[in-house]
């Protein structure tokens, strides 16, 4: 994939307000998305078993984008559990795919997917810069059409330390906020399906009533605890419906 190979260290070595952090981790790779996903009225599509099937075979792959911060986690698509699925490999990298796509969460706020790790990174405290990293994590991303330090995220991950359903905000913006749904070694080797009303997030996260998204993106990073990690990712889509539990 085509990106800028800028290390993390560089990037990060620039950031000195929640300004800067915003734009730069998570804004900077993200444009506000000008038209909405042309979906099913109920369904939007960000990752499926036929996008990852065709994975680099055609211009499926070339809609997800690739930013580099210090070493590049490999995403492939692979089979698993007779499945197709894409697995993030990550040997203290830390690289991001996303997708630009506007989503309506006024029709469809329910973000699911099914994501599996093979272990979580242990002994990391995720509150802070060190040990800011995951063996997976989903993310979305509100972005302003003007004031780029009004970008949002809310970042589902697979913790290590943090316990499930804690939530805190980015080590390094408060323009994002975390929210463990998963955490420790209990569930790995495991797919698990997960849903989440953005919406709702968004509100009780950041306080702001988000209509619309602007962008999807998954990563697995190890940059900052020097270690591994593996995590994959499938079935990722929006609707107007939740999952089951409710």
């Amino acid at each position: 994939m085509r990106s800028p190979k800028k290390t993390l260290a560089d990037l990060r070595s620039s950031i000195r307000s929640p300004v800067a952090a915003t734009m730069c981790i998570i804004g900077c790779f993200f444009l506000p998305a000008q038209t909405f996903a042309a979906q099913e009225p109920d369904r939007v599509s960000i990752l499926s078993d036929a996008d990852i099937e065709s994975w680099g075979q055609d211009a499926g792959q070339d809609m997800w984008k690739e930013r580099i911060f210090s070493g590049q986690t490999i995403y492939e698509a692979v089979e698993i559990s007779e499945r197709p699925a894409l697995r993030a490999t990550s040997r203290s990298t830390a690289s991001v795919l996303y997708l630009e796509i506007r989503v309506d969460l006024e029709k469809t706020p329910y973000l699911h997917w099914d994501w599996r790790i093979d272990k979580s990174i242990p002994g990391a405290d995720e509150r802070t810069k060190e040990g800011d990293d995951y063996s997976a994590r989903v993310y979305v991303v509100r972005s302003h059409p003007i004031l780029r330090w009004k970008t949002r995220a809310v970042n589902y991950v697979w913790a290590g330390t943090q316990a499930q359903g804690q939530t805190w905000p980015s080590a390094y913006t408060d323009a994002s906020h975390n929210v463990a749904l998963q955490s420790g070694d209990t569930q790995a080797g495991q797919w698990i399906s997960e849903w989440r009303d953005v919406r709702a997030d968004f509100q009780s996260l950041l306080g702001e009533d988000a209509r619309t998204i602007d962008g999807v993106a998954i990563m697995t990073d190890t940059d900052n605890t020097g270690g591994e990690a593996v995590g994959w990712y499938r079935n990722i889509f929006f609707s107007s419906e939740p999952g089951e539990g409710e």
